[in-house]
């Protein structure tokens, strides 16, 4: 095997993760880059804050740079990475303190958005939730945490597709690419991809039957319950590197007590989350 196929993004080595190399040539071949760099980051093989290095990358995919150029592109506009002027493109890497102001705004947005989708819910929109719902199932049996999580995406872009305001969808979608990183992992557990399946039926029950204030509420749960989740993995130290530090016992006993409000800008270094 070619050694610089275990190339991380800054051109030290590492295992690689065990993906099927891009076909050289297609029309396919930008998306099938993108889908490779979003697993390598999902799987944690490039860590939040890390520098991305397209010469090493092109290296490992056995492509040239333009592709991988593209498909930073992409991960950028789905909120994965950030470029920096006369530095590079990062994987994207936020604070707690972000997180968890984040988690809260997605809260208030998706529980407005499943209030409205009762007004406009029709019998055409079952099939689509009920398939979603299926499919969910099916992944979590599977412990196919990548597939579930894509699913679960389509399945609170529905809502708000169905909710109808389209400058509430742009803004549930920005702060949704914002936690991209952090939540993905979660789905590795396949007792919260059904514990979060769940509350999707919930939400879709509340949702047909034309009750928007429990729609409302289950919606809002079901946000709120992955920022309590997050909170809780950060019970241990923050994992190594040169930006880590643990909680201090006040952000401790701010996410004890399931606030948003964590002093400090700590950076976090690992890929946790939930929904």
């Amino acid at each position: 095997m070619n050694p610089v196929a275990g190339a991380i993004a800054t051109g030290r080595h590492r295992s690689p993760v065990s993906l099927a190399q891009p076909s050289p040539r297609g029309p396919g071949l930008s998306h099938a880059v993108v889908a490779h760099l979003k697993e390598l980051i999902y799987a944690g093989e490039f860590q939040p804050g890390e520098r991305l290095n397209e010469a090493a990358l092109a290296l490992r995919m056995g492509t040239s740079r333009g592709p991988i150029r593209e498909a930073i592109k992409v991960l950028a506009g789905l909120g994965l990475v950030t470029s920096v002027p006369n530095r590079g493109v990062f994987v994207r890497q936020l604070s707690l303190r972000e997180m968890i102001e984040v988690y809260e705004l997605r809260a208030i947005l998706f529980a407005y958005a499943a209030e409205r989708a009762c007004e406009h819910f029709s019998e055409e929109h079952r099939p689509r939730f009920e398939q979603l719902l299926g499919a969910m199932d099916e992944a979590s049996e599977a412990n196919d945490g990548t597939r579930y999580y894509e699913l679960n995406l389509e399945f609170h872009a529905l809502v708000l597709e169905i909710a109808d305001n389209q400058r509430a969808r742009q803004a549930y979608d920005d702060y949704v690419k914002e936690l991209h990183l952090f939540r993905r992992k979660y789905f590795n557990v396949r007792g919260n991809m059904r514990r979060s399946n769940q509350e999707h039926r919930a939400i879709f029950e509340a949702i047909a039957a034309s009750n928007p204030s429990r729609a409302r509420s289950a919606a809002e749960r079901h946000v709120l319950a992955g920022r309590t989740r997050l909170l809780s993995a950060f019970q241990e130290p923050l994992a190594t590197g040169p930006r880590s530090t643990a909680l201090t016992r006040g952000d401790r006993e701010r996410r004890s007590a399931g606030r948003g409000r964590v002093r400090g800008d700590r950076r976090a270094a690992v890929i946790v989350g939930p929904r």
